[in-house]
């Protein structure tokens, strides 16, 4: 994995967002942007998304004179700890997104539709209003939960209803980094990656222009754009 080097900045520390994006299979980037600069400050090809090229990212970052004062990431597992020594805020875009696909748009348990218009009221709540509230619908559905189904052909149990557990299992685990742009107002956290998911856009937009293209003239229209966006 090579990162793509930017000129070396005045030291400055910065509030920053990472995500990754893929252009097809195991062919992707993760890139670091800073919001208030309004640009992307480095990036580095990926087969798929781990915490190790975050890491790498980071660590270039660094080693070009930033100090990060907190990040916004999309919550993919193991991300977080790369940036455990400063504030980590959880995308709240990122997290609806992940109890969609779990329980859909429209969910036909009722679970599941209190669950999910719950976390359609991130935006507009708080750690303690959104914790309590939770954590109010898992003791009301706590029996619901743990119900189980018998496999006929195997005569094994599981859970039947797996997905709302998931979804349930999911808001709790990352409910610690899901407010944290609240409690640093000082440092201006971005809650969502939607200035990043923006740039993701543009890319994308710019790649369906010149569409028909191999796969290998494809990364290299990548690498062009990428170099050449003004800094």
């Amino acid at each position: 994995m090579a990162v793509v080097k930017r000129k070396k900045p005045e030291p400055q520390k910065l509030h920053i967002i990472a995500d990754t994006v893929f252009f097809g299979e195991k062919y992707g980037i993760t890139v670091f942007r800073s919001p208030k600069l309004k640009k992307n400050l480095c990036w580095a090809k990926v087969s798929h998304e781990s915490p190790f090229a975050y890491a790498v990212g980071r660590k270039h970052l660094e080693s070009l004179g930033y100090e990060l004062a907190s990040a916004t990431i999309d919550g993919k597992r193991g991300v977080a700890g790369v940036f455990a020594d400063i504030p980590v805020q959880m995308c709240q875009f990122h997290q609806t997104q992940i109890i969609t696909r779990y329980l859909t748009r429209r969910p036909k348990l009722e679970a599941g539709k209190e669950l999910r218009a719950l976390v359609l009221t991130l935006t507009k709540s708080n750690e303690k209003e959104f914790t309590e509230q939770l954590a109010l619908w898992q003791e009301k559905h706590e029996d619901f939960l743990r119900e189980k189904t018998v496999d006929m052909e195997t005569g094994r149990h599981h859970f039947t209803h797996r997905r709302l557990r998931s979804a349930y299992r999911s808001l709790k685990t990352n409910l610690p980094y899901l407010f944290t742009y609240q409690k640093y107002p000082e440092l201006n956290i971005s809650n969502t990656t939607n200035s990043l998911d923006g740039s993701f856009s543009h890319l994308k937009t710019l790649l369906r222009i010149h569409r028909g293209q191999t796969v290998e003239n494809r990364k290299k229209l990548i690498d062009e754009i990428l170099n050449n966006q003004p800094d």
